[in-house]
This record gives structure tokens, sequence and C-alpha cells, in this order.
């Protein structure tokens, strides 16, 4: 069940952010678990492909450890990136909010699997302030 927010708020709402910039926030941030797996699978990748390098072109230079190591560098900023705002969104509320918005919970869907410690209103208001939080982030 997907996360049944409006996409767009008034101009007024002080954690307004245009209509698609939200949908361009929320698909990126549907894209972490595929960025956790990937980071965790680049460990056992170096392992594999360090027989491959005696393969390559004699003047092909092909570092492949460096490649993994930026791969993963760069897995790792995208995650923090979103960890770091779900805690800047709510230190206490921020591990649900995290929930929510990488496995595209509702608020309903997140009281029945984890009994969320705040209201309807409450959750919305602070899943709206992650979207903003991130949006200045990503800029």
């Amino acid at each position: 069940m997907s996360t049944t927010i409006r996409p767009e708020l008034s101009d007024k709402n002080q954690y307004w952010i245009e209509k698609h910039r939200y949908y361009e926030l929320k698909h990126f941030c549907l894209q972490y678990p595929i960025w956790k797996k990937a980071h965790s699978s680049i460990d056992g990748m170096v392992k594999k492909t360090n027989n491959l390098e005696k393969f390559n072109d004699a003047f092909q230079i092909n570092d492949i450890t460096g490649k993994c190591a930026e791969a993963k560098y760069h897995y790792s900023n995208l995650m923090d990136m979103v960890n770091r705002t779900a805690s800047d969104t709510d230190p206490y509320l921020g591990s649900y909010i995290l929930k929510a918005v990488t496995e595209g919970l509702s608020y309903e869907s997140l009281r029945v699997r984890t009994d969320i410690p705040c209201c309807r209103d409450t959750y919305y208001n602070l899943y709206r302030r992650f979207f903003w939080l991130l949006n200045k982030a990503r800029n």
C-alpha cells in the first residue's frame, strides 16, 4: 500500500515543494533498498573480479578495486543523506519516517506494523517536513 498523501500542498504551507519535485524525491527514497543491496554486494564483487584483471588488455588500466570503492562510497552517501534527513526531521519519529519513505508505507500501515506513537496529523506533518528537508539537502 502506498502513501496516499496529496502530492501538492497549498503554496502557503511551510513545507511546500512543487508537485513533480515531490514525486522525484519520493522515487529517490524508494530506491533506498536497491542502494542498500548494491552496497552490501560490492564486497563480494571485489573478491570475484580480482582474478579478471589479468585478462585485461595490456594497454588498458582497469582498477576494479577503485571502482568498487567509489560505488560503495556513492551508495553510502545516498543512504546517509536519507538517514540524516529522517533524523533531522524528528529525532524520535525519524526511524518511522525512514521506514515509510523507503518502503512506501502509509500512516495506517505503519500504525498496524509498528504501532507508531503519534497521531495521523503529526505523522503527515513530519512526512512533509522530511521531503522539504530532503529537497534542501539534494540541492
